[in-house]
């Protein structure tokens, strides 16, 4: 029982821990020391109110453009349309390994597993990484082989590995956001456009995955090739635009077309997310995006 002299003492500590959680939940949420939140996310809801939905001339299947200050929705096309995601799969495949704080220092060798049906890699058969060195490879170049080697070192096998994916979708709230393999090459690995936002919204809380995504390039190393080095370039064009790119992930396969999600700022620190799925083309997919964006940035900072 609390004596009642030494209840304000009580009071002050308790609202002295609340300001120290509330603080330490926002460093960790958006640094990009490479440290790991380790708290439960924030929940992301969308207001969509008064969002426009004609008039872009956008050629896509769906798109959503978000202030990401607010969770207001500026922009919405088909945003609950369930489509393929292809490698945007990877952005919750990248935070459900992380959720388990493995050793990124620790290696793991490419398979012919790993090689299946994924011959674009420049992972060869054989070549041993890190696992940082190989979350790089998955989610800024976009390689398969390395994502089903980080599944294979998470979980034993990518099914396993999957399974847990759906779970995570599951806690964030992602109904309509299914996965059947973790690269994305599988048609049957779905969203829609408002759901992905919030996935790159949650993304964002892990620093070491918004670091990866909004690197222009990163030099990985081959650890029993000796002096062997690749370099990894961004497959986000949005990198070399004028925004600066917190956090996103491109995405393409036929059933898909082509795909990009990002969350950006401008000059002025302002922050959007967009996402567009189903462009009929690879640059038209930024140039797209860019539209949105700059119409965005017109309707809510000018």
């Amino acid at each position: 029982m609390v004596n009642k002299k030494s209840l304000p003492k009580v009071l002050l500590m308790l609202a002295a821990f609340v300001f120290f959680f509330a603080n330490t939940v926002h460093i960790l949420e958006n640094g990009k020391d490479g440290i790991q939140a380790s708290v439960r996310p924030t929940t992301y809801e969308f207001e969509f109110d008064g969002a426009k939905e004609q008039g872009l001339g956008l050629n896509l299947k769906s798109a959503i453009l978000v202030n990401y200050e607010n969770g207001t929705v500026l922009y919405s096309r088909n945003a609950d349309m369930v489509r393929p995601i292809a490698s945007i799969t990877k952005l919750v495949a990248a935070m459900t390994l992380l959720d388990k704080n493995p050793d990124l220092t620790a290696t793991q060798t490419i398979t012919c597993e790993d090689a299946y049906q994924s011959s674009r890699s420049r992972l060869h058969v054989g070549y041993e990484l890190t696992l940082k060195d190989l979350l790089v490879a998955a989610l800024m170049n976009s390689d398969n082989r390395a994502m089903r080697a980080l599944a294979r070192a998470s979980s034993g096998s990518s099914e396993a590995f999957t399974a847990e994916m759906n779970h995570k979708a599951r806690s964030l709230g992602l109904i309509q956001t299914n996965f059947y393999e973790p690269t994305g090459l599988d048609n049957r690995n779905v969203s829609t456009a408002h759901e992905v936002a919030k996935i790159v919204h949650y993304a964002y809380q892990y620093p070491l995955i918004a670091q990866i995504t909004s690197d222009r390039s990163y030099q990985v190393t081959v650890l029993n090739r000796r002096g062997r080095n690749l370099q990894m370039a961004n497959t986000n064009l949005l990198v070399l635009s004028q925004y600066d790119v917190l956090t996103g992930k491109t995405g393409y396969i036929s059933a898909s077309d082509y795909c990009v999600a990002a969350l950006v700022k401008n000059n002025a620190g302002d922050r959007l997310t967009a996402v567009v799925l189903g462009a009929p083309g690879d640059k038209l997919r930024f140039r797209e995006i860019r539209k949105m964006l700059d119409w965005g940035y017109r309707q809510v900072y000018r």
